[in-house]
């Protein structure tokens, strides 16, 4: 990888020369990756991948029109024209009165170390071999796992540098890297598959390898034998996994391009309960090490803790500074979007979720597209179990869950503290009110 000062001098050539060719603000990234992934399937090595990447994007304002170029090239001559190129588009652009730099007194001015970079000096037979012990522990936990697609080790690192002309330029490192299994499992005629992953900044912070590969078997063999149920309306508990989609929708709902293009259902909620009052829903971007942590946004701007949600009511959106001046608001720091968003959770287990549910349905897979943004609605395909006496009583699967997302986030009961930190939204279990599930009418 090229070195932090290269980069920086890099961004610093591009903004002078988009102020000599004109361009009356400008700003620039450059990123440069480097990585190795593995795939291992019924012990033979499948595939290995190394890659090292690198690209640069500028995009040049001259008033309110704005062009963007890229390129894959760090010559002098090919940042030279890649400038041009975006002068060029710009030129021939329509003006756009909310189009331009961030201001400068949003953007950061300091560049906290949040531990983001972990390099992981794992060559390609270490991780073969991690590989082939994860998916050996998943095929070995039962007899019925009678099948693999296979275990994977993987590995990036890189570092990203921004630079605008209103005298912003900031850099960090940071690292990735992850184990995954999946298996197949048979009984009878029926067959499951199903899978397990671990994702971190730091290597040493993965899940231990045979304690995956015997996740990924244990939830797959306990997919067997699944059944069909009969349309009903009971409580749904969502699977820490499956309930940050949940938290996703509303995320997409509250953001910016979604508000000013009117396409929410969440449009002019600020100020109104939306949750049970119980809940709070926080970002937290300067969590060291975690997954979702950044110092500043795609734009410069300086990421900062902020309540989304207080005491069941909206607080304010997620914008970036173009959506912000179409808003009349201010840009809250999340161009590209959120930094480790957080919902409170209870002192509640899944098992005791079960148990306050009583009897219901334990998704542990959504599938399909049918969640409409503009109007709330809600309607997925899904698996998981029948849950009667607070207790898992057999899988279920070819079910439809139908409902509306601001009445089941209205109806939200609980929150599990089996909190899934694998991404930048963090969440436990959620135990919603009754909702329709479609399924066979024998």
């Amino acid at each position: 990888m090229q070195d932090t000062a290269t980069l920086k001098q890099i961004v610093d050539d591009i903004l002078k020369e988009a102020r000599q060719r004109g361009a009356s603000g400008a700003e620039a990234g450059v990123s440069a990756e480097s990585g190795l992934s593995v795939t291992v399937r019924l012990g033979e090595v499948e595939t290995v991948e190394h890659n090292r990447d690198k690209g640069l994007g500028v995009t040049v304002y001259f008033g309110q029109r704005k062009g963007s170029a890229s390129t894959t090239d760090f010559s002098p001559q090919a940042i030279r024209s890649t400038v041009q190129a975006a002068c060029d588009i710009a030129r021939y652009t329509a003006e756009d009165k909310f189009s331009g730099l961030a201001e400068a007194k949003f953007l950061a001015s300091s560049i906290p170390d949040l531990e983001l970079y972990h390099p992981w000096a794992v060559g390609m037979d270490q991780a073969i071999d991690i590989a082939t012990a994860c998916e050996d522990a998943a095929r070995g936990y039962d007899k019925r796992i009678t099948n693999s697609e296979g275990a994977y080790v993987s590995s990036h690192e890189g570092e990203r540098v921004y630079g605008n002309s209103n005298g912003f330029l900031g850099a960090y490192a940071s690292s990735r890297h992850s184990l995954g299994c999946t298996v197949i499992g048979q009984s009878g005629e029926n067959m499951q598959r199903d899978h397990w992953y671990s994702v971190a900044r730091d290597a040493s912070q993965l899940e231990d390898v045979r304690s995956l590969g015997e996740t990924a078997a244990r939830r797959t063999v306990q997919r067997l034998d699944a059944r069909r149920l009969n349309t009903c309306q009971v409580p749904v508990l969502f699977e820490a996994d499956v309930a940050r989609g949940l938290l996703g929708h509303f995320v997409r709902a509250i953001s910016g391009g979604s508000l000013y293009r009117r396409a929410s259902f969440l449009l002019d909620k600020k100020g109104e309960s939306l949750f049970p009052e119980r809940i709070r829903i926080d970002e937290r971007p300067h969590l060291k090490g975690a997954l979702g942590s950044s110092p500043f946004d795609n734009e410069g701007v300086a990421t900062r803790a902020r309540e989304l949600v207080q005491g069941g009511v909206l607080q304010g959106y997620v914008l970036d500074t173009y959506s912000a001046r179409k808003l009349g608001l201010e840009t809250t720091g999340n161009a590209g979007g959120v930094h480790n968003l957080h919902i409170n959770h209870d002192d509640l287990s899944l098992q005791d979720l079960l148990r306050q549910m009583q009897r219901g349905v334990l998704v542990t897979e959504v599938m399909g597209q049918g969640v409409n943004t503009v109007t709330g609605d809600y309607s997925r395909g899904a698996t998981g179990f029948w849950v009667e006496n607070g207790e898992i009583a057999y899988p279920v699967e070819e079910f439809t869950l139908a409902g509306n997302l601001l009445e089941m986030y209205q109806g939200l009961q609980a929150v599990g503290n089996d909190l899934d930190r694998r991404g930048n939204l963090v969440t436990g279990s959620w135990l919603l009110g009754p909702m329709t599930l479609a399924g066979s009418e024998d």
